[in-house]
């Protein structure tokens, strides 16, 4: 099953995460099929702290790839429209 999830990146207490679609069985940051952005929890106000390719998202979840409730929460959250 493909999923839409996060994979951590950063270093140690600066986490950065990339939102991506891999296979459910692969490990958190192992490989993946399409990075379709990012999530920076610690961005300042004038970074962009979430970002997501609208038009990827729509294909992925139409060929039947699922989110995980944290995207899920994060897509909500910030109402993304690019």
């Amino acid at each position: 099953m493909v999923v839409i999830r996060l994979a951590r990146g950063g270093s140690k207490k600066r986490p950065f995460y990339s939102v991506v679609v891999t296979d459910k069985r692969n490990r958190r940051d192992s490989n993946f099929v399409e990075r379709l952005g990012y999530y920076n929890p610690r961005a300042i106000s004038t970074e962009q702290g979430f970002r997501v390719a609208q038009d990827r998202l729509t294909y992925w979840t139409g060929v039947g790839a699922e989110m995980s409730p944290t995207v899920k929460r994060l897509i909500k959250q910030h109402k993304t429209v690019a």
